[in-house]
């Protein structure tokens, strides 16, 4: 995950605190976008997050992260890729003109990846309608835009529809594959021909044209659908009110045909339960697993955070059972001042 930290900073080190409430505008110029793309790129902004060292993701995403995030109201509020800004407690946002300007972290949503952040005054620039990301099938063309107007937008094809098991304990149904290969996407928006929003940039993958195909390099945007049915509660409460899943803090792989543990996270669930790295798991409660979606959804189908598995594994050849009690992620990890 730590690989989509790659975002843009193209921002200028002048600007303002935004209390001169300073308009982003285009870049002087014809564009060679089509006009509603070209409209839509003030709204896309840099992000910018520093977290203490002591909190536990500065060990595998660092404590200065950079990216992208795109204004979505007219009041500030910004949605970016989450781990940008978890833990982080302090959120500087750039505009197209480089003016710099304070934000705070309004929401975290674990399952579909999204994170809401608010200027601390309003931006003023037009903010990006969202689009419906239903619409894109394969070989549908988009935009990919990261700040910096024209010059940081790369036209792309949808590679792929498909889901996406990620080895942090994530599942995304109907992600969207694009090609080429966008090198700051972290962040970045996923824009229509019509200016709006359709997904929000999590990835650097080498294998955007599915399983079995040959290697190609591309994106993983996480569609902007995902957000639309937990929106409000998302920037009401800063997290859904839904019972929070259970979680190992296991990163797991597929290898050879096997569902092998990657590493572990520190004080997580899966730490004081003896699990290994090179540990291979085989069933949950007695459940063969097939591959990392599957081992999801049966953890997930197994009860709320808090519940005790048993996970059936194999060391240096050895079979043996342990019993892990699944926790809430969202309490591993602090944010802003907590």
């Amino acid at each position: 995950m730590a690989r989509g930290l790659n975002g843009s900073s193209n921002g200028a080190d002048h600007g303002t605190d935004g209390s001169e409430g300073v308009v982003a505008r285009m870049p002087a110029g014809p564009s060679n976008l089509p006009p509603a793309v070209a409209a839509a790129l003030p709204a896309v902004v840099g992000v910018k997050t520093t977290v203490p060292e002591d909190r536990r993701s500065a060990q595998t995403l660092g404590t200065e992260r950079e990216g992208h995030g795109i204004v979505i109201d007219d009041r500030g509020l910004v949605v970016t890729i989450g781990y940008l800004i978890m833990e982080a407690d302090s959120v500087t946002l750039t505009d197209i003109e480089g003016n710099k300007w304070p934000a705070r972290v309004v929401g975290y949503d674990y399952e579909s990846g999204f994170g809401l952040l608010r200027a601390e005054v309003p931006l003023r620039v037009a903010p990006m309608p969202f689009g419906d990301s239903d619409a894109l099938v394969l070989r549908s063309e988009a935009y990919v835009a990261g700040l910096g107007g024209d010059k940081a937008a790369l036209k792309v094809k949808v590679a792929s529809r498909r889901e996406f098991a990620g080895y942090w304990e994530y599942l995304l149904d109907n992600a969207i594959f694009t090609v080429p290969a966008y090198p700051l996407w972290g962040g970045s928006a996923l824009i229509g021909f019509d200016g709006a929003l359709l997904g929000v940039g999590s990835l650097l993958v080498q294998e955007a044209l599915g399983p079995g195909a040959p290697a190609f390099p591309g994106n993983m945007y996480v569609p902007i659908n995902r957000l639309k049915p937990i929106f409000a509660e998302l920037v009401a409460n800063g997290r859904l009110s839904t019972p929070p899943r259970p979680w190992l803090g296991i990163f797991t792989v597929e290898h050879m045909g096997q569902l092998v543990i990657g590493g572990i996270s520190d004080g997580g669930p899966g730490d004081p339960a003896g699990l290994q790295r090179g540990d291979i798991l085989h069933a949950l409660n007695d459940q063969v697993l097939d591959d990392v979606a599957d081992f999801y959804r049966k953890l997930w189908a197994s009860g709320p955070a808090g519940t005790a598995v048993r996970l059936r594994m194999e060391r240096d050849n050895d079979g043996f059972e342990v019993a892990v009690r699944s926790g809430d992620r969202a309490s591993y990890h602090k944010f802003g001042s907590d």
